[in-house]
């Protein structure tokens, strides 16, 4: 009996690979649209505008209190229950066998990203001295203008490291996503090993892709991050 076959798991990687443009589409769509709400959702929280906040704050809650794969069970389950029901109720013809499951995955990715991302934009920009607005106001700034030319810039860059460390994590957490028949790197890796029944060089193989793919951003977010810094100097100098 073989433990591992080595020959196998060689020839498994290019079929593993196919996987990764969808994990990195899932991962970086969700985390743009997440951003931008994400945003919002801080700003909202800052200013503590009425009913808003408090929509906000639940919503927030939600998303950051249940599990991602619950949440990609209610989106890959409840989603095209509830265009049936409006099928069925306003005689509508939406056509749910056409759409794609990466869908359901691009809006369950988007909303955990804005909750979490939410936080990390308003513990960066309430980090920001209060001296800077006020100095805005000064020269005749408005608070939107303050926010998007003064405050935004430099609560961005705090919040980068944390930023960059999410993303590296929601490219992991991606694999959940086979279990809405999505064929990216997990999805394509259980039909193989059930395909195959070797399970044992199968997942090593995916295990090996998501930890090259960390390092590779990992290296890469760190000569970003220093080539900022070292840009941040230059203007505090000029």
């Amino acid at each position: 009996m073989q433990l591992f076959d080595f020959d196998y798991a060689l020839g498994a990687i290019p079929t593993l690979l196919k996987g990764v443009p969808i994990s990195l589409a899932i991962a970086i769509i969700g985390f743009i649209l997440g951003a931008i709400l994400g945003l919002i959702l801080s700003l909202i929280r800052i200013y503590r505008i009425p009913i808003l906040f408090q929509l906000a704050t639940l919503y927030i809650s939600f998303f950051r209190g249940i599990p991602v794969l619950v949440q990609i069970f209610l989106a890959y389950y409840g989603i095209p229950l509830v265009l049936r029901y409006f099928n069925y109720q306003y005689n509508l013809n939406i056509d749910i066998s056409g759409i794609d499951a990466i869908y359901f995955m691009y809006l369950v990715y988007a909303l955990y990203c804005s909750a979490y991302l939410s936080e990390i934009f308003r513990s960066s920009i309430l980090s920001i001295d209060k001296g800077q607005l006020e100095a805005a106001y000064s020269v005749g700034m408005s608070t939107t203008q303050a926010l998007f030319i003064i405050i935004l810039p430099q609560s961005m860059l705090l919040a980068l490291p944390n930023i960059l460390n999410f993303f590296i994590m929601l490219i992991k957490e991606t694999s959940l996503v086979f279990a809405a028949s999505v064929p990216e790197i997990m999805g394509i890796a259980t039909l193989e090993a059930d395909r195959s029944s070797k399970f044992l060089e199968v997942y090593i193989i995916a295990a090996l892709i998501y930890w090259v793919i960390s390092i590779v951003l990992e290296k890469s977010f760190a000569i970003l991050e220093a080539k900022l810094i070292s840009y941040k100097k230059v203007m505090g100098k000029s």
